[in-house]
C-alpha cells in the first residue's frame, strides 16, 4: 500500500514540474526570446546571388555572423524562363512552412514578368515558371528587381518589382524607357495572384524598392533613387506594408548603388547595398532608418558577388550545401 502511495506523489510531481516548464511560446502564441536565440543559433544567414553577366543561374553565400560571407558557389539553380533566360536579384523568403519562395529577373527588355520556383533546401527546386504581371500593359518595357515578401499578419505574399511604361508618370532627365515606378502583386500559394498594382509614385524614378517590419503597424520601405543624378538608396516609413510610404529621407548611399539587403541582429539593421559604381559591395548600420553608420570596411563577401537577399537556413541544409559546392567547383 505505501508503495502505491509514494507511486502516485511521484507521478503527481512529475506532471506538476512538466506544467512548469518553459514551452517556448508565450500566451499570444509568439517565440519567446529564449526560443528564438535558441531556433537562431542552429542556423547561418544565407544570401542569394548571381554572376555577371548573369546567364548561370543562383550562386550562394553564407554567413555564421552576418558580416564575414563565405562562398557556396554555383550555379544552385539555371536560368530556363523568360525572353533572354538570365536570373539577376533573385529574392527569396519563407512563410509558414518549410518551403523557400523564390523570385529573379528574367530580361533586360522585353519582359512582362518574373521568374519563380520554390525549394526547401536550394538544391532541388521546383519547376521554374513565368508569372506575366504585367502581361496587361502591351507598353511595358521592362520588370526588374522583383522583391518577395511575407506578410505574416495575412499570411500571405507580396512581390513588388519596377516597371517603366513609356508616358505614363513624370520625370526629370530620364529617358521614357527608363522612368520606372513599382508595383506589387500577392498571392497565398504562388498559384493565383491579386491585381497588379501600383505600389508607390513618389514623382521620380525608383527601383529595388525593399519591405522591411519593424514593429505592428511599422514599415520602412527601402528605395533606389534610380533618377539620373541620383541613383543611390533612401527610405520611407509606412503603417502597412502596402503604403502609403512618405517622409523620404536623404541618401544614406553614394551615387551609383542599388540592391539592398537587409538583416536584423542585436537591436540593429545591417543594409548591404551593390556599389556598382566601384565595383564593390557596401554596408551601413542604423537602429532608426534615420541615421546611418558606414560599416563597409566589417563585411567581407565573396569575389563576383551580386545582390539579392539574406535569409536564414538551419545547419543541416548548409552542411548538404557546402557538400554540394564541392561537387559545383
Amino acid at each position: 500500500m505505501m508503495k502505491k502511495a509514494f507511486l502516485l506523489v511521484c507521478i503527481i510531481v512529475a506532471f506538476s514540474c512538466k506544467d512548469k516548464e518553459p514551452k517556448g511560446d508565450n500566451s499570444e502564441g509568439e517565440p519567446t526570446t529564449e526560443a528564438v536565440q535558441k531556433k537562431e543559433s542552429d542556423s547561418v544567414y544565407l544570401y542569394t546571388s548571381f554572376r555577371e553577366p548573369a546567364d548561370e543561374g543562383l550562386y550562394l553565400a553564407f554567413s555564421e555572423d552576418g558580416y564575414k560571407w563565405e562562398n557556396l558557389g554555383g550555379p544552385y539553380l539555371k536560368p530556363t524562363v523568360g525572353k533572354s533566360k538570365i536570373m539577376r536579384d533573385p529574392s527569396v523568403v519563407k512563410g509558414k512552412g518549410s518551403t523557400y519562395h523564390m523570385v529573379w529577373t528574367t530580361d533586360w527588355r522585353g519582359g512582362n514578368g518574373f521568374g519563380y520556383a520554390s525549394t526547401t533546401d536550394f538544391m532541388n527546386w521546383s519547376e521554374p515558371k513565368m508569372i506575366p504581371v504585367m502581361a496587361h500593359e502591351p507598353d511595358v518595357v521592362n520588370v526588374w528587381a522583383p522583391e518577395v515578401f511575407y506578410d505574416e499578419p495575412r499570411d500571405r505574399f507580396i512581390i513588388l518589382w519596377a516597371s517603366t511604361i513609356p508616358f505614363r508618370y513624370e520625370k526629370g532627365e530620364e529617358e521614357e524607357e527608363n522612368n520606372h515606378r513599382m508595383y506589387y502583386t500577392t498571392t497565398k500559394d504562388f498559384k493565383e495572384f491579386s491585381k497588379t498594382e501600383l505600389l508607390m509614385n513618389a514623382g521620380f524614378s525608383m527601383i529595388d524598392c525593399v519591405i522591411v517590419k519593424r514593429a505592428k503597424d511599422d514599415y520602412v520601405l527601402i528605395i533606389k533613387d534610380n533618377t539620373r543624378p541620383n541613383r543611390n538608396l533612401k527610405v520611407a516609413f509606412g503603417s502597412d506594408p502596402l503604403g502609403p510610404y512618405k517622409d523620404i529621407t536623404k541618401p544614406f548611399t553614394d551615387f551609383l548603388t542599388e540592391g539592398p539587403a537587409v538583416i536584423q541582429q542585436d537591436g540593429k539593421y545591417i543594409i548591404y547595398y551593390d556599389h556598382y559604381g566601384e565595383k564593390s559591395f557596401g554596408a551601413v548600420e542604423t537602429e532608426d532608418f534615420q541615421q546611418f553608420k558606414d560599416i563597409s570596411d566589417q563585411i567581407k563577401l565573396p569575389e563576383g558577388h551580386k545582390h539579392g537577399t539574406i535569409t536564414r537556413i538551419s545547419k543541416n541544409v548548409l552542411n548538404s550545401l557546402i557538400s554540394k559546392s564541392e561537387e559545383l567547383k
